[in-house]
This record gives C-alpha cells, structure tokens and sequence, in this order.
C-alpha cells in the first residue's frame, strides 16, 4: 500500500514538472502534505512543559478570548523550541486544542512558513534534478516512502538571508564561506549535529546588509535565542560559528565597528537632535 502511494506521488511530481507554466504553484501544494512514521505521528503524546504552558498562557493574554487562533505562530514557535528545532505532528496537533481549532487549521499555517521545520530527516538521497526548487526531494530512512525534505537542524541553525538587498551584498559568497567552512551542503547538519545552514527570504534589516540569523537551540526551549547577526563578511561568519562552537555568545546585531545599529559609517549627519513636533496638535493631550 505504502509503496503504491509513493509511486503515485512521484507521477504527480513528474507530471507537474511536465507543465512548466503550473510548476511553481503546483509543486509547492503537492508537497504540502504529512505522511506518519515513528517518530513523527498523530499518536505520539505531546504537551507543552509546565514552564512553556506558562509562556503559552502569556502569549495568549496578547489576543482577544473570541482570537486565540490570532496566536498560532507563536506557540508554533514555541512548540518548535521545545522539541529541539524541528515541529512534529503532534504538536501542530497540541496547538489547535490550545487555541480550539481544527488541527487542519494549524498545519495549513505550519506548511505556509519555512522557518518551521516539519520532519526529523534520519537520512537522505538527494535527487539533483529538484535541486533548484525551495522543496528539495529526498527518501529517508522509510525506503517504501517519498516524502517532501524538510531538514532537521543543528543546535546551532544558521539562516542566510537571500533576499535582492543581502544578495546584492554578497550574500551568496556569505553562504559559501559557511558551507565550505562546516562541510556541508545547504540544509545538510554537521556531523557534530552542531550546526547546520539554511537560507531565510527578507530578513527587515535590509540597511544593514548582508546579515544571518542564529536560532540558538544548544539550551532547550528555556535557553532559547534568535538572534541577528548583520553587516557580515565571509571572514566574520566563520568567526561567529567558531565562537559558537566554544561555547561564547557573539555579541548580536551590526558586526562593523564603524556602525551603530544601522546609523551610517562615521556617525549621523541628519537628524542630529529632537525633531520638532507637529504643529497642528498638541502630543501632550493624545
């Protein structure tokens, strides 16, 4: 049954890219779909810590009681910090009950975004052709089985901004430096399991490109940290995984000592004081 389920998926793949008009649309919704395995299943139990029930309840206050769905992605980023960086069924599972949907609601927003990593990959054989797709094709561990690749991460999750500014920028060679530095592909682990590298669209800090983000998983979801590394050079990001690697915490933010924050080289040259207020309203009475 199973392998006569993975040999209609690859048709539907084979026939999409058959059709080069439809292919992008097309192939990212046949993709978008769970098949159970092991460790990855509606029947594994799966609950928030006591600690992140308490961070959930807090998330929650932020919404009105009639919107608790409002707060999906972060408690879909909270359940994620919590299982060590990837995102299992079970969990999108836990979601809905907490914010009283149905699970279908929270797996529609749980494959929408790419930060949220749905499998744990045990092993994989790349088929190069798909290489050019943001969904990358691989078999894992479950021969019989062709799943949508979705990596698992390292403790260390090192995301490359590709967006036109950071490319611009010389993202690419940024992406380079880190790949040929750990010895990996992108979206490949390090052996160590320590670190691995992805890619990451618009980031927000476009003035202060190229830049990387750290998703810090080394401590558990009560340690857990996202932080932006910008302003970077090649020689910079090995630094910061070495340092990582040691244990240190890079100091976060601009890496050029010549910026503060995203002000320019030298210091301002506008805006050196207050501005003035606007004239049609008194600000004191708003």
């Amino acid at each position: 049954m199973l392998a006569r389920l993975a040999t209609k998926r690859l048709l539907e793949i084979r026939q999409v890219f058959r059709q080069p008009y439809q292919s992008s649309r097309a192939f990212s919704t046949a993709l978008n779909y769970h098949i159970d395995s092991p460790d990855n299943n509606p029947d594994i139990p799966w609950e928030f810590t006591d600690a992140n029930k308490e961070k959930a309840k807090e998330i929650l206050s932020h919404y009105p009681s009639n919107y608790k769905q409002s707060a999906v992605i972060p408690l879909l980023d909270l359940a994620q910090q919590q299982h060590g960086g990837w995102l299992p069924v079970s969990a999108m599972n836990a979601v809905a009950k907490v914010i009283e949907v149905a699970p279908i609601r929270v797996f529609e927003v749980a494959t929408f975004y790419s930060m949220f990593n749905r499998t744990k990959v045990r092993k994989c054989i790349f088929i190069s052709q798909f290489d050019y797709s943001p969904y990358t094709i691989c078999v894992c561990s479950f021969p019989s089985l062709i799943v949508p690749f979705v990596y698992q991460v390292g403790k260390y999750h090192l995301l490359v901004c590709g967006t036109t500014p950071c490319m611009i920028r010389g993202s690419r060679e940024i992406e380079d430096a880190l790949l040929k530095h750990l010895g990996v592909k992108r979206n490949e682990v390090t052996k160590d399991g320590l670190f691995s590298v992805g890619e990451m669209e618009c980031m927000g800090c476009c003035v202060n490109a190229p830049m990387i983000t750290v998703a810090d998983y080394s401590n558990g979801s009560e340690g857990y940290t996202y932080n932006y590394y910008e302003d970077v050079t090649p020689k910079r990001v090995v630094e910061l995984v070495e340092m990582l690697r040691k244990g240190e915490k890079p100091p976060p933010g601009t890496q050029n000592p010549n910026r503060i924050k995203c002000g320019p080289e030298g210091g301002n040259t506008t805006l050196l004081g207050e501005p003035k207020p606007p004239p049609c309203r008194d600000l004191d009475a708003c």
